[in-house]
């Protein structure tokens, strides 16, 4: 069944994915294990949980990560004690296949097996590595775009807010047009008058 979980990471989410990782750093195991069980548990994709890791939730837990490497260290170094102690002279018996023989049956093609399986994991975690750089690379991208839009958009604000201010000053001047015509049309207009002067002659009487 294929992941196809989008929603949004939960506290409870984050504290798992924590837990998890720290567990497989004590134990010696690599971070891509972990975000594939905890992608499996929230049905989720591994490069998904590991960008979670990254982006957010590891900077949370820089102590804790610091003790999971000393344990592990620790562990390591138990256990290379153990097997110091307890590792005979390597020897050939006869022509069984060149195998080396050596105590808690661990052959040569054991070790080969092991050393498959670790590079494995190197080429492993190299592969998430590249996917995370691409997806940083990505979110840097989608910053600067974000970046450009916006202030394309603050432009776009400023010029919109000129043409609302001349779109007010443009309805005001027709509104004293308007009430400079009504005012004029307003006005009565008046006959002239007229009288007789004392030669006979009319002349227009004016008017206040």
């Amino acid at each position: 069944m294929a992941k196809v979980r989008q929603d949004a990471w939960t506290h409870e989410d984050d504290l798992l994915l924590a837990e998890t990782v720290l567990r497989h750093i004590r134990e010696g195991s690599t971070q891509l294990n972990a975000f594939e069980e905890v992608g499996d548990k929230l049905n989720r994709t591994a490069a998904a949980c590991g960008f979670r890791w990254n982006a957010e939730v590891r900077n949370r837990y820089t102590e804790a990560i610091e003790l999971a490497k000393r344990q592990r260290k620790e562990k390591k170094r138990l256990e290379a004690k153990r097997s110091k102690k307890q590792l005979y002279t390597p020897v050939y018996q006869g022509n069984v296949d060149n195998q080396l023989i050596l105590e808690g049956d661990l052959t040569l093609s054991k070790v080969i097996q092991f050393l498959q399986t670790l590079e494995t994991d190197v080429a492993s975690v190299q592969e998430t590595k590249s996917k995370f750089v691409k997806l940083e690379e990505e979110n840097k991208q989608l910053k600067e775009t974000n970046d450009k839009l916006n202030k394309e958009l603050e432009k776009v604000k400023k010029r919109l807010e000129t043409v609302e201010e001349d779109y007010k000053t443009f309805i005001q001047i027709m509104e004293r047009a308007r009430k400079l015509t009504l005012l004029e049309d307003q006005e009565p207009i008046k006959a002239p008058a007229f009288r007789m002067d004392k030669n006979g002659n009319l002349e227009q009487i004016t008017q206040n």
